[in-house]
Order: C-alpha cells, then structure tokens, then sequence
C-alpha cells in the first residue's frame, strides 16, 4: 500500500545557507503536517528536529507521523569535503536506527545550489556543463563507498536524490549516475518535478529507472514558470521564489498517469509531497492541504 507523506521543504524548511525569511520550527511544521492529513515525515536538516533518538521518536509519535529518510548533501565534485559530509550521513542514518527508524533512507544529493555555474543555469544544463568522465567515476565510486558504510555501520539503505542546481540534474546525467553506481547500495529517489524541470519526462523515467527507484517525490513544475526561468536566464533560487514548483495539479506532471504506472508496477513504498519553497514564502500548510485533496481525489 502506498502512503503519503509530505517533507519540512514544503514549509520552507531548507538545506541551503543565507536564505532570507524566517524558518519555521519543528512543531509547527508537525503539526501542520499531521493536521493536513500526512503520515510520515522527512527529518530536514541535522537539527531541526530533535538530535536525541528519544526525543525524535516522542515528537514523531506524539503526531502518529513515520519518519522515512533524511536529506544528506555531499560536494561529490570535492573530495576534501567528503569526510564531513560522511560523518554527518553516518550520524543521521545512526540517529533514525536509534530512534526506532530502521526502515528510513539516508537521502545522498550533490550539495546542490553551491557551485555558481550550476545554480544558475538550472532547468537548462546541456552536455557541456557537467562533469567529466573521471570526475563522473570518482564522484561514483564515493558514493558506492559511502552507501555500503551507511549499511555496515547502521543497517539503513541509501538513495541518490537528483537535484536541480547540482551537477545530477538532467535525464542523461541521472542515466549516468545510475550507470556508474552499485545497484546494490545505491537507489534513486525519483522526484518528478526536479526530474522535468531537469528536461524529462518522469512517466519515462518510472518505466526506465524502474528496478532502482526506491523512494519517490510527487513535486509539480510549473510550464510558465519554467518557460521563463529558461528564457530569462533565472538562477534556481529565482525559479523557486517565482513558483516553478507549484501546487500538485497545476503544474505540467502528469499525476494520476505516474499513479497508474506505480500501482501497475506494485510501488509499495513512500510517496513524498514536496512543495519547495524559500523561508517565509506562501501559505505551506494551505498548499499542504490542497496537495493532500488533491492526492485523495486520485485514490491516493
């Protein structure tokens, strides 16, 4: 059976530094949640929410919200920087086992949004703008390694989350990632807005990624939005601040097709309403609501 869960990002609740606004605190974002009509939870960055297992098990369950994976950004481009980025993977995937979470993913992405060239030209990457071979097998095998320590030490299962902003962002660069990565150790997160904003088509991607699709994110991607983020050369946080990540349902992805396809390949796993927005920004537990109905008017 699939569940439904929505994420602190829906709320403003972010990975990047120095955004303006002011972030929202766990309770409110939980509690929002819950109200909303969600199940489960993401756990946002390394102390949002409780760092203590016990703590973090009391707030989850005092709410009836599962927790089922943490977002965990990794320069992969920069190997001085993995042994902190490894030692804060570790100490998540070690906080939702404690927490009696052992069925949660540990969440890998690049660490989006940092490098300038790419942040500014998300949502129209071309072949030219990424990685080399040998930065491609190097950034591939520090992801395998990092996925199989995460499983020795902790038990839980890791998987990549392609991101606009970062340097997997595009249907041939997730293509590669998937190609250069253990299947083993490695699963996707396909998150459908990310994946079109990107320049692809998820109903195509559930059918060619299927064997390692893991998790899966419902966020809708505007076409205006979009259309003008590519023709006025917008930066991602532009993009974001304008809407290019809309209400489900008034957005370009074909929702109830990507259901369909789910169900007819026996999905069984979490799906993960996200709704990125920047701190301050909208009304997260309106647009909740209205993502959660419009999922229910699906059978979901």
């Amino acid at each position: 059976m699939i569940r439904v869960a929505n994420a602190p990002c829906s709320w403003g609740v972010l990975e990047f530094d120095d955004l303006e606004g002011e972030p929202l605190g766990h309770v409110q974002v939980l509690d929002e949640m819950r109200e909303t009509g969600y199940a489960g939870t993401e756990l946002g960055d390394w102390g949002f929410m409780p760092t203590d297992p016990a703590a973090l098990s009391e707030v989850l369950a005092a709410r009836e919200l599962d927790l089922l994976g943490a977002f965990v950004p990794v320069a992969w481009s920069e190997p001085g920087k993995h042994a902190e980025a490894d030692s804060l993977a570790l100490r998540t995937a070690a906080l939702m086992r404690d927490a009696g979470y052992s069925q949660a993913y540990v969440v890998l992405a690049d660490d989006n949004g940092t490098d300038a060239r790419r942040t500014s030209i998300a949502g129209r990457v071309t072949a030219d703008d990424g990685w080399s071979l040998e930065q491609w097998k190097a950034s591939a095998k520090a992801m395998d390694a990092l996925a199989l320590r995460i499983r020795e030490e902790t038990g839980l299962r890791s998987v990549f989350h392609h991101h606009a902003a970062g340097y997997v962002e595009t249907p041939d660069e997730v293509t590669r990632l998937l190609e250069l990565t253990d299947p083993d150790l490695l699963g996707l997160v396909l998150d459908m807005g990310h994946y079109t904003f990107g320049g692809g088509d998820p109903l195509e991607a559930l059918t060619a990624f299927q064997s390692r699709i893991w998790h899966v994110h419902f966020k809708d991607c505007h076409p205006g939005m979009a259309s003008r983020s590519r023709g006025e050369g917008w930066d991602y946080f532009k993009s974001v601040a304008e809407g290019v990540f809309c209400k489900l349902g008034e957005g370009m992805v074909d929702f109830p097709a990507i259901l369909e396809a789910l169900r007819r390949q026996e999905y069984d796993g979490w799906v993960v309403v996200e709704q990125d927005v920047l701190p301050g920004m909208g009304n997260p537990k309106a647009c909740a609501q209205h993502n959660r109905e419009y999922l229910e008017g699906l059978g979901l």
